[in-house]
């Protein structure tokens, strides 16, 4: 009896907020205007993308190629479409597939290094992707990019090239990642890229294999960034390699580390909050990048574990407080 009431507690707990959240996500369309629709849109790119680097750095693979396999997702998705005439709702999961891929391809060459090693090769290598789309004119576009991408089509008669219908589409695209994202958090899979994080050589010697797992993670990571670049580019009708450079990358790398890769919901955090502050600070672009790289510095130092972890010590505090003890009861 013990155990069920605690059980119960702790569904409750996990599941109000979030239904809560997603109401209030359903109910945003009804009174915002068309900008602030366009920018909570960009939230849910956004946090596919954290949310997406953060399995591979659960395994700790810190890399730097994440945001170019954001971008191979988004110019494979557009060029299926605009080429080949696939359909955006099938050449968005393609252009997943194509960024997986590639995460892969950049990540096995790379299986005998670690740490920094890997850290900065997977740059190089990056870069040279990135490079090729600014070199090719055809069929990249050159510096100028791919314009003219195909909107989504009109299914039974909602025009997804429309805001408020592609909000919704890009919404419940974000809730099925964050759904495939969290049962590999708590999955045998998701637990073996722990053990790996905690002690490589122990979990090797459980019979883990450390290559082919550090394989998966870039693999499923890349994929779930490849598909937020497919949302990203149908819905701006076009692809620029400078969407996709390292000053991205840096901006990625600050989201997971202010919210934290301790918790599911750590990116989740980081982004919202570090993109709210982006939008507040537009009148100060000056001295942005100075003031983003201050807040990244003082959570290092005073919150190691990230907002998410904060939130977390809060939450399990105010449940202590606020739950009565459980007692057996026949």
């Amino acid at each position: 009896m013990l155990s069920h009431n605690k059980e119960q507690n702790k569904i409750w707990t996990l599941t109000a907020p979030i239904s809560i959240g997603i109401i209030g996500l359903c109910l945003i369309p009804f009174f915002a205007g068309p900008y602030l629709i366009e920018v909570v849109m960009m939230y849910f790119i956004y946090i596919i993308l954290a949310q997406s680097y953060r399995l591979t750095v659960t395994i700790h693979d810190w890399q730097l190629y994440h945001i170019v396999m954001y971008g191979v997702g988004a110019y494979a998705s557009g060029m299926l479409a605009k080429n080949f005439g696939v359909p955006v709702f099938l050449a968005i999961p393609l252009g997943g597939v194509m960024a997986g891929i590639m995460g892969v391809a950049i990540t096995l060459p790379l299986l005998r290094t670690k740490g920094w090693g890997f850290y900065i090769a997977t740059y190089g290598l990056a870069e040279l992707v990135r490079l090729s789309w600014l070199k090719f004119r055809n069929p990249f576009g050159g510096s100028t990019g791919i314009i003219n991408i195909p909107w989504p089509s009109v299914i039974f008669g909602i025009d997804f090239s429309e805001g408020i219908p592609y909000y919704y589409f890009s919404l419940v695209i974000m809730l099925l990642v964050m759904y495939c994202l969290y049962r590999i958090e708590y999955s045998q899979l998701g637990d073996s890229f722990k053990a790996i994080s905690m002690d490589p050589d122990l979990a090797a010697s459980t019979g883990i294999n450390i290559p082919r797992h550090r394989l998966m993670a870039c693999a499923i990571g890349s994929f779930f960034a490849g598909i937020a670049g497919g949302l990203l580019v149908h819905r701006l009708g076009a692809v620029d390699p400078k969407l996709f450079n390292i000053v991205t990358m840096m901006y990625l790398l600050i989201w997971v580390v202010v919210g934290g890769t301790g918790t599911f919901w750590g990116p989740v955090i980081g982004v919202v909050v570090m993109h709210t502050l982006f939008e507040l600070s537009r009148p100060l672009i000056e001295i942005r990048p100075a003031f983003f790289g201050l807040t990244m510095i003082l959570v290092l130092i005073f919150l190691p574990g990230g907002l998410g972890n904060l939130v977390s010590k809060v939450v399990d505090k105010f449940k202590r407080l606020s739950i009565p003890p459980v007692t057996e009861t026949d």
